[in-house]
């Protein structure tokens, strides 16, 4: 049943709209944390490996992110960054096509997967080049020329969703590896990876998954072309028998091998824990609520607050569980939302994003937010000085 707001624990007089960027602390998690802190770690010491199962952790939380977006169990990696699940990812997308110098993503996409994809190029100095046309036009730059298609699924800013199956498809067909980042898609819409036939899949938990700052990310590989992929940041813990303290690498007979280094233990557990809301939830009912409580925002902001300008899809078929709107002062309103108890945030130039979470949030605090974004917004409040400074993060 959702909403699930008795999972979570959210300050009194807060509507919060931003799980899209970093979800609520779930109950549970802190006390799991300290008990790792307090009863692992502080006694049972170096034991806690084996006798806590810290080794194991990372394969127990994959697969349960696995169920999360459609993929088997084993099929999951977690650990590090998303920026270097994407590194992995696209180096080894790249081996798989050595003839091919065309990496193809779209002007759209999270930045920092087209830094990696700069990066590597440079790294690799072997006369690859990356594509960055419109999102919309990403279909017709697929040919025979293209290496890999990295897109991610869900737009950061608009909220625009790609046709995961109708791209991976035609990248197949024009012989291209498939890559899709999942951060604004997993735990927000129904991902189907292994129905998708997409090669490989990146994601982060600290968003709809509610993993906290700095949440492990996770990678997927299509599990007959494990065996096929060659981790390019060959780690220790990728290693197929890190114990054995071999000096040449061998990879796992498994996703393991996209492990890199020691797994951040507490970070893990943190998300295990978190984990445990979504044990009975569908993922198809949270997207028909998600839908239900964007229209709704989406309607009431039409009718109270016309200086907002959507610039998310309107067919709610081709947006993720986020809505954007465009204002010329979208920093400074944003701002006063948040200080009036409505939390989104912004993205330059001139976006107020908003995220839907079934999971802690209800009908009622979307009329509650209009109300008030309408407010700083019609009333001006938003010219107040202090909302003018802007601050680090945004």
């Amino acid at each position: 049943m959702l909403p699930k707001k008795d999972h979570f624990l959210l300050p009194d007089g807060v509507i919060y709209l931003d799980g899209n960027s970093l979800g609520p602390l779930p109950k549970g998690a802190a006390a799991r944390a300290q008990k790792v802190i307090e009863d692992e770690w502080g006694d049972q010491l170096i034991r806690a490996w084996n006798t806590a199962g810290w080794m194991d952790l990372p394969r127990k939380v994959g697969d349960r992110v696995a169920r999360l977006i459609g993929a088997p169990a084993g099929s999951v990696a977690m650990g590090d960054t998303l920026s270097i699940k994407v590194f992995q990812a696209l180096a080894a997308a790249l081996k798989m096509r050595p003839d091919r110098k065309v990496i193809l993503s779209d002007n759209g996409n999270f930045p920092s997967d087209l830094y990696i994809a700069e990066g590597l190029i440079g790294t690799i100095d072997a006369g690859h080049e990356l594509r960055t046309p419109a999102p919309e036009d990403v279909l017709h730059h697929i040919n025979e020329e293209v290496a890999v298609v990295m897109l991610t699924q869900v737009d950061y800013r608009t909220g625009r969703m790609h046709d995961m199956t109708k791209i991976t498809k035609i990248a197949h067909a024009a012989g291209a590896v498939m890559i899709w980042d999942l951060a604004h898609s997993a735990g927000a819409v129904p991902v189907e990876m292994l129905d998708c036939q997409a090669e490989f899949a990146v994601g982060c938990t600290y968003k709809y998954l509610n993993g906290g700052p700095g949440a492990p990310a996770f990678i997927y590989i299509r599990p007959d072309l494990v065996e096929a992929t060659r981790p390019s940041l060959s780690g220790w813990l990728g290693h197929d028998a890190p114990f054995d303290f071999d000096l040449s690498y061998r990879p796992a007979l498994s996703t393991e091998r996209m492990r890199v280094g020691t797994p951040p233990i507490l970070q893990l557990a943190t998300l295990d824990a978190a984990l445990d809301a979504w044990d009975d939830v569908d993922m198809h009912a949270l997207r028909t609520a998600s839908i239900a409580l964007s229209e709704q925002f989406i309607q009431q902001i039409a009718e109270t607050c016309p200086a907002l300008q959507l610039i998310s899809p309107r067919d709610s078929g081709v947006r993720g569980s986020q809505v954007s709107f465009g204002f010329e002062h979208g920093y400074a309103a944003m701002q006063a939302c948040i200080e009036h108890g409505v939390i989104g945030d912004f993205r330059a130039p001139n976006v107020m994003r908003f995220g839907f979470t079934p999971l802690y949030l209800d009908a009622t605090d979307v009329t509650k937010a209009v109300e008030i974004i309408a407010h700083i917004v019609n009333d001006a409040v938003w010219r107040g000085p202090k909302y003018q400074q802007k601050l680090r993060v945004t």
